[in-house]
């Protein structure tokens, strides 16, 4: 049985942007930026034997603000900095109705199928409801950074950290008494 932590991109691997009080993806590589402390965080995560996959919604390419080569070349530069196994990506926005945009789980079911995981030993970090409902949805330990901004759904998570490093920590920890 594979393990492994699903990460969310915007706002738990790079910084969130804000406008009108709503934190948003970055769209240009210019407004990229990884967040302090995430490539330790992730590589411990690796060492201790976890598959490193990022599940990622990306509304903003199907939109037109940003190009799916910019996501790519931010893609490009969180593998350069640390050992992502692999990356998930919905393009798509609500409306699509699509089975891969969280809240919806398939995005996960894609990566378990692909890596044989085993949700039951395996977590979801994300800063939104969506990533903690979809991370139930599968059935993983859901940990939800909370950054303070007000959400639009409430979503209960088995923990609640300030950043990666704290859920990495709290993973971790989790994993040497078992």
């Amino acid at each position: 049985m594979v393990r492994a932590v699903f990460l969310d991109r915007d706002g738990v691997i790079n910084a969130n942007l804000e406008r009108n009080g709503k934190p948003v993806a970055p769209t240009s590589l210019a407004e990229f930026r990884i967040l302090p402390g995430v490539a330790k965080a992730v590589r411990q995560l690796k060492d201790a034997g976890f598959l490193i996959v990022v599940v990622t919604n990306q509304p903003d390419v199907r939109t037109g603000l940003t190009s799916k080569a910019t996501v790519e070349a931010m893609h490009d530069e969180i593998r350069r900095q640390m050992p992502i196994d692999d990356f998930f990506i919905c393009f798509h926005i609500d409306t699509d109705n699509c089975a891969c945009r969280k809240p919806k789980s398939g995005l996960l079911l894609t990566a378990a199928e692909k890596y044989g995981i085993d949700f039951a030993s395996s977590y979801i970090v994300g800063d939104r409801w969506r990533d903690v409902l979809a991370g139930q949805a599968a059935g993983c330990t859901t940990i939800f950074v909370d950054y303070g901004f007000v959400q639009d759904q409430p979503a209960t998570a088995d923990k609640t950290v300030k950043s990666l490093a704290d859920a990495a920590e709290f993973i971790l920890r989790t994993n040497r008494k078992k």
